[in-house]
């Protein structure tokens, strides 16, 4: 998300904006996949009960791995800002 061109002259305020926009966009995406994961999952856990442990395992290892891509992202746009 940073333009070098930008970060040669010397703007690093323009430079981090850009990454905190970024960072930004990041955060909003995990948020909303999360979200729909867990609105599902509960949706799902209502309409069959007895399946209740199977959905909740596979919605923690769903969001797990959102987590896990969201902190890797974070860290890339942070680093390259």
């Amino acid at each position: 998300m940073s333009v070098p061109a930008m970060a040669a002259d010397g703007d690093t305020v323009a430079v981090m904006s850009t990454a905190g926009l970024g960072i930004g966009l990041i955060i909003l995406g995990a948020g909303l996949g999360i979200g729909k994961i867990g609105g599902s999952a509960v949706e799902a856990m209502a309409r069959q009960p007895e399946n209740s442990s199977n959905i909740q395992t596979a919605m923690i290892i769903a969001a797990a791995l959102i987590e896990g891509a969201t902190f890797f992202a974070i860290i890339f746009a942070w680093l390259a800002g």
